[in-house]
């Protein structure tokens, strides 16, 4: 069972990270993206799939309020982020049980298979709760 843990970035830090990488410029900007996982790569393993859209509000909120420090958790390190958009074809690599309909919508995956999902995003505090108990749902290793 995964035991329930996140990483508090204070906004101070987070100031001075963002400002250190703004500073690198392009350069920076082009080493953050080919850091991200995409849909394009390998489904094998575990991942958090989050279908997103253009405007959306709740996207944008999740943006804010979570991605910053999602990478450098617990739950990130076990499920890394992959950013589809809703609008995008799904990579065939990617079995879900249905197509999502809202945004943000979550996927957990493992090996290209669905496990569960959240639709939509309630704020940061239900988020990491609904992801807990979504990883629970993973195959404990031996």
């Amino acid at each position: 069972m995964l035991t329930y843990s996140k990483i508090h970035i204070s906004n101070a830090l987070m100031k001075r990270s963002i400002a250190t990488l703004s500073g690198l410029g392009a350069a920076g900007a082009m080493l953050a993206a080919s850091a991200l996982p995409t849909a394009a790569q390998d489904a094998g393993g575990v991942s958090l799939l989050m279908f997103e859209q253009a405007g959306c509000v709740y996207c944008a909120r999740w943006n804010e309020e979570v991605s910053p420090e999602y990478s450098i958790t617990q739950e990130g390190q076990i499920a890394p982020l992959v950013r589809i958009d809703i609008h995008d074809p799904l990579p065939e690599a990617y079995n879900l049980v249905s197509d999502p309909v809202f945004t943000p919508t979550f996927v957990l995956v493992s090996d290209g298979d669905e496990l569960g999902r959240i639709e939509g995003y309630p704020g940061e505090d239900f988020f990491w709760g609904l992801l807990g108990r979504l990883l629970d749902r993973l195959p404990s290793e031996s």
